[in-house]
């Protein structure tokens, strides 16, 4: 956004001229809803002489010192105050008013419905500590921060350093003096404020020190936190990520805080990790988020290492941050936990969306080329997270999982508490395992794109293998052939199930790779590549193979080949190589099988993307009936109170298309129709209601109506959701007004309304938004933060018409547009892509 941005070589300048040593952060939280007191005390050394910046977003400041002299107010301007000539040591001190937000940037504010309380949390990743205290906002300026905090006496206060006794002042309000922190970077700082409830525990740490733990939730969802599971997997992350980095947790104590209003998943704040409230269950949830909220717990947890004690020196390397949490936390929940087929939910989920994301114009290599923090806001994306996990997992298999984790081990001891590079982790891996990585990391970390693997098998006349090869395809765009280590199945139908009979583990490397092992070998009725899913790439099953697939999909007792089979069907109707219709009659024909939940849940929503978008325009009305059809007699069917269940009822109701099945939609609202174990709870009955406004049965009376009876956030947020949903032209455009021409919303009913606007049984109401649409983009990303642009400008493009004069209309904004920010352009290609990708593949259907 103007005046808020940040680039490279800015950072690397001032890098050359500043060092922090340590912060002093006063905070007032008692002046009111709009702003809160700031002020800031930060010592560093600089090049004596030398002029500089510091950066800030504040609507007031009232004081500027540096050095003992008063610097001019206005030298703050934008987002900066700029500093003139630096002494080789350097006492600045900024007095200010900042001010809360309902974005989920900086310090945000929420005001519970339910009792009135207000909670506080910040949230500063990429750039947003600035919205608290004056700062210098890069990751490799690492300091010391010591947080003084002013708020109402009754008041849970948490930040990184273990919470003190409050100073009691008589007059309902206190104060709260933290201990400085280590040295750490400024976006991982953090407060939360509050009265939140907590429940608190301890571990002994491999270092002999007993870690203080701490669990935190609204008061009026504390009775649906599980907090003693929570407990009991930190410490099985804990034990595993200790014994594995050799390096014991370098904090003083761990919080863990769930807040309302959360953009992502969590943050992984130095001993004081965030998460969303979706993992405070108040309603029945399936098996695949209870697994994610795992994985998302010891993801943060494995940051504390890789990200808080060692940490990037700039963003091109924030994907050694989250891939590096991704993987580990993959494994570690695989190997530490319950859930031991992370590893099929990893393929399912993660790299679905890597898959996608690579094949996407704005696909980028996984070290990435940043600019400034614009292009680091749009990089949170499937190759920072996905790929680059899943690079780490071939990785760790091609140099050895034991060396990997010495190599690990090693970098940690090496570059504690200061920042690093790609090289930095290269050079102790390398050491480890004796493998030159040099080439590897140019092909896999240095390029874009996914690699395809066919099987190529000649047969003999007596069925065995007279030649077996792998060859290998890259996108024209992104030619590069890769070295890929990868396990081949043979897999044959054995009393009505799909067994594994043999396996051979190889590296593959060229455009074609010749398996003489195989030869010989009578020739199975499934071949799978990949099998054991430690490659990155697409696979493709030949001809044999396939219809042993298409036939006996839920036939294979292996959930993680059932998940490869899954995904290559997929890619090929995403690739046009396949009818979508087809893949309709795969899904509903297998899926009632299926015993994976994240494989459930990540299939039906490529179901429903097939028929909305994907399938011939023709034949789409149609489609769209058969498979909610089949999705209610695959919930008629479930095993009452299972997980699949659960997930087929909410997917028939996001799919119904019919008066009638609308009809059934409002019966099992009402309970006038029951399913056996099925419990219509509150989650459940809103997102009936939501099927029922799109659908035009209901209106905002009842709608209004449910929220009297639930008016709590979650509450809030599927009212504005099911408004959204209603087709009537009026709706539809109070919906829009609501988002694009006011700003009030917060961040997390603007993603629930628009989720509600783009609702596909409403996609005829969509045309009029077009031009709009367009219209606003400009406006909405020149005034908005950066997490509300990207939700009204991906949540709000008419993807469901996914038609050619979207398609027309979108190329002809960017041809108009070649100077917008290189960030907003980079949105708007991605939603291009889907409706590009959706035209081939509803051409291919209707071959």
């Amino acid at each position: 956004m103007p005046g808020e941005n940040l680039t490279r070589i800015e950072a690397q300048e001032r890098r050359a001229v500043v060092d922090t040593h340590s912060y002093e952060v006063a905070l007032d939280l008692t002046r009111g809803a709009e702003v809160f007191g700031s002020r800031t005390v930060i010592r560093f050394a600089a090049a004596e002489g030398a002029d500089t910046f510091v950066d800030l977003i504040a609507r007031e400041v009232r004081e500027i010192t540096l050095n003992g002299r008063p610097v001019d107010l206005g030298a703050f301007s934008d987002s900066r105050i700029a500093l003139s000539g630096l002494a080789a040591e350097n006492e600045l001190v900024v007095d200010a008013d900042c001010l809360y937000t309902n974005t989920g940037e900086g310090l945000h504010r929420f005001v519970d419905p339910v009792d009135d309380e207000v909670y506080l949390y910040s949230q500063f990743e990429v750039p947003d500590s600035r919205r608290m205290y004056a700062v210098f906002e890069q990751p490799d300026l690492k300091a010391a921060f010591q947080f003084t905090v002013t708020a109402p006496e009754q008041w849970a206060v948490v930040s990184n350093s273990p919470t003190p006794e409050p100073q009691r002042h008589g007059d309902g309000t206190a104060t709260w003096t933290f201990e400085p922190t280590p040295r750490i970077s400024s976006y991982i700082t953090a407060l939360i404020a509050g009265p939140y409830e907590s429940t608190f525990s301890e571990l002994t740490s491999s270092s002999g020190r007993v870690i203080p733990l701490g669990v935190y939730a609204r008061k009026s969802l504390w009775q649906y936190l599980d907090a003693d599971y929570v407990f009991d997997k930190t410490r099985e992350g804990f034990a595993y990520y200790e014994e594995k980095f050799a390096y014991p947790y370098p904090f003083a104590k761990y919080d863990q805080l769930f807040v309302p209003e959360f953009n992502a998943g969590a943050m992984e704040n130095a001993g004081a990790v965030t998460f969303t409230e979706s993992y405070v269950f108040r309603s029945k949830v399936t098996d695949a988020i209870k697994e994610r909220r795992v994985v998302t717990i010891l993801h943060e947890l494995a940051h504390m290492w890789f990200g808080d004690l060692v940490t990037m020196k700039w963003w091109n390397d924030l994907w050694l941050n989250e891939s590096f949490a991704e993987w580990a936390s993959t494994i570690a929940t695989a190997e530490a936990t319950e859930w031991t087929h992370a590893w099929t939910t990893f393929n399912a989920m993660e790299k679905t969306w890597a898959y996608r994301q690579d094949q996407l114009p704005s696909t980028h290599p996984v070290v990435a080329e940043i600019n400034d923090l614009e292009d680091v806001q749009v990089n949170f994306d499937g190759i920072t997270y996905a790929k680059g996990g899943s690079v780490l997992k071939q990785l760790a298999a091609w140099v050895g999982i034991e060396q990997f984790f010495a190599g690990v081990a090693a970098y940690f001891a090496k570059h504690e508490w200061s920042n690093t590079e790609l090289p930095d982790l290269l050079s102790e891996l390398e050491a480890t395992s004796g493998r030159d990585l040099a080439g590897w990391s140019k092909k896999w970390l240095e390029t874009a794109g996914v690699n395809t693997l066919s099987p190529l098998i000649d047969e003999s006349s007596d069925g065995t293998i007279s030649r077996f090869g792998i060859v290998q395809t890259a996108p024209a765009d992104y030619p590069t052939i890769r070295p890929h280590r990868l396990g081949v199945g043979f897999y044959d139908l054995t009393d009505g199930a799909l067994e594994r009979t043999h396996y051979l583990e190889l590296d593959v490397d060229g455009d074609r790779t010749d398996v003489p092992e195989l030869t010989g070998h009578r020739r199975p009725d499934l071949v799978l590549l990949n099998d054991g899913d430690l490659a990155y790439a697409k696979i493709r099953l030949d001809e044999r193979s396939l219809r042993t697939a298409i036939a006996h999909l839920k036939d294979i007792s292996d959930p993680l080949a059932r998940s490869l089979v899954w995904g290559a069907a997929w890619d090929q109707t995403r690739d046009a190589e396949a009818s979508a219709s087809d893949y309709v009659d795969l899904v509903l024909r297998n899926i009632g099988a299926e015993t994976e939940s994240t494989t459930v849940r990540t299939t039906l929503a490529q179901l429903q993307l097939a028929a909305n978008s994907y399938v011939a325009p023709e034949t789409r009305d149609a489609t769209r009936e058969r498979v909610a059809a089949g999705l209610w007699e695959l919930a008629q069917a479930a095993e009452p109170g299972s997980d699949s269940q659960l997930q087929f009822v909410t997917a028939f109701a996001s799919a119904a298309a019919t008066a009638d099945q609308w009809d059934q939609v409002r019966a099992l609202r009402d309970g006038q129709t029951r399913l056996e174990g099925l419990e219509i709870d509150t989650d459940l009955s809103w997102q009936l209601l939501v099927s029922l406004a799109a659908g035009g049965r209901v209106g905002v009376a009842e709608i209004d109506a449910a929220l009297e009876a639930d008016n709590t956030a979650k509450g809030g947020e599927f009212a504005a959701q099911a408004k959204a949903a209603l087709p009537d032209a009026a709706a539809k455009a109070a919906a829009w007004d609501a988002l694009v021409a006011n700003d009030e919303a917060p961040n997390t009913i603007v993603r629930a309304a628009a989720a509600g606007f783009v609702h596909p049984a409403t996609v005829d109401a969509l045309r009029q938004f077009v031009a709009p649409y367009f219209d606003m983009l400009l406006p909405i990303w020149e005034s908005r933060t950066y997490q509300i642009a990207q939700y009204l400008i991906v949540g709000l493009y008419p993807a469901p018409l996914a038609d050619v004069a979207l398609r027309d209309a979108t190329r002809a904004w960017l041809a108009e547009h070649p100077d917008a920010p290189p960030a907003l352009r980079r949105l708007v290609h991605e939603n291009l892509a889907g409706v590009e990708r959706a035209l081939a593949v509803q051409e291919r259907d209707a071959e």
